[in-house]
């Protein structure tokens, strides 16, 4: 084995536990901590807009039903 792979061997070693240290750090965890806060209101609005999408949506159906409705009236009438 060269000396240069055991070089870099030695230098992911320490690399890894050095940045598992710091990745479980206090302040670390406040980064995680404030990025799943962030997270879960993008999900409310996400389903906020979603509820509002879906309520016009059946507002349009129900329009739509109403507006064929009339119409298959006034055929009717005209077919008379």
């Amino acid at each position: 084995m060269s000396w240069n792979k055991l070089c870099i061997f030695a230098g992911g070693v320490l690399f890894g536990t050095a940045g598992i240290k710091i990745l479980s750090s206090k302040d670390a965890k406040k980064v995680y901590t404030h990025c799943t806060a962030a997270a879960l209101r993008a999900r409310n609005v996400v389903a906020d807009q979603a509820t509002v999408l879906q309520e016009n949506c059946t507002d349009i159906y129900e329009d739509a039903k109403h507006i064929n409705e009339e119409r298959a009236i006034k055929a009717q009438e005209e077919e008379i």
